[in-house]
């Protein structure tokens, strides 16, 4: 077998365990949400995965200094990456369906196209306009079900996956230029720092009832902490490098989708031919946006 072809192999199974991973994490996670509050329940199965990944970097002889010089790149790194794209993610879903908070946070790569106008100044083409457009109008199809007539809870978990959404694009257009340091231990260092945030606010504000917990509430969490903020990264790092970037990033247009698709299982979340229509629209628009990545 040529070498290369068995790389792209490697490659492309890392990557569907990376999307299956991270997207049935939306649904559990909504499960999870149920018998504890958001920001407690993602910062500490993100400490506790920022532990493992670590203890896995220190495994491999890798060292989990970080320069003087990097310090606040890091810190942004982790609010943008981190905090905001999990924390306001996890906390939208309190207030949206699962197919609505996944659809608006992977509308991510059409922001991140806006952005890169005025911070590296690349001007949007009419393939970019195009996405846009495609984009908004499969969140406005979803959004509209009942003619717009918004909550205000719905308001603020919609503001929330957009906020989430709307950083974490931010991020990586200003993140463009890799830390000074391996990929675990970069990872393992913005999902402590953001997730030790979550967690502390979890516990100042939120209360949580530590006993509210069911086993079912038990294996949501640990399903969190070990696979999509534990083995999915390792998966993706490879999938990183074996596939080119753009191919990686289209690829994980299966998370949205799997999540929608498993939330319709697992919660019971309505999927007809509008939410059907409005994930090609939103897709085929963020489709059109990678090509620029």
């Amino acid at each position: 077998m040529d070498p290369s072809r068995g790389d792209r192999s490697i490659g492309f199974l890392c990557l569907v365990v990376t999307a299956a991973g991270w997207a049935l994490n939306w649904p559990l996670m909504k499960l999870l949400l149920q018998q504890w509050p958001p920001l407690f329940a993602r910062g500490l199965a993100g400490v506790l995965a920022a532990a493992i990944l670590a203890a896995l970097a220190l495994a491999r002889r890798e060292r989990l200094a970080v320069p003087r010089e990097a310090v606040p790149r890091l810190v942004f790194a982790s609010f943008t990456n981190v905090f905001a794209w999990m924390g306001f993610g996890t906390m939208a879903m309190k207030y949206v369906t699962v197919g609505e908070g996944a659809l608006i946070a992977y509308t991510m790569p059409i922001w991140a196209m806006l952005f890169a106008w005025p911070f590296l100044h690349v001007r949007p083409s009419l393939r970019d306009i195009a996405a846009l457009v495609l984009g908004i109008a499969g969140v406005a199809l979803l959004l509209g079900a009942d003619g717009f007539a918004l909550t205000a809870a719905k308001l603020t978990g919609i503001a929330l996956a957009l906020s989430c959404a709307v950083l974490f694009a931010l991020g990586n257009v200003l993140n463009r230029e890799a830390l000074p340091m391996p990929p675990l231990v970069v990872v393992a260092w913005q999902v402590g720092l953001g997730c030790l945030v979550m967690l502390v606010l979890g516990i100042a504000f939120e209360h949580p009832d530590y006993a509210a917990i069911t086993p079912a509430g038990i294996a949501c969490f640990v399903y969190m902490t070990l696979v999509p903020m534990g083995l999915c990264y390792l998966t993706w790092f490879e999938t990183l490098r074996r596939l080119p970037a753009t191919s990686a990033s289209t690829g994980m247009l299966l998370v949205p989708v799997i999540g929608v698709v498993s939330a319709a299982f697992i919660l019971g979340e309505p999927l007809g031919s509008r939410e059907l229509a409005a994930m090609v629209l939103t897709l085929g628009g963020v489709t059109l946006a990678l090509q620029r990545v």
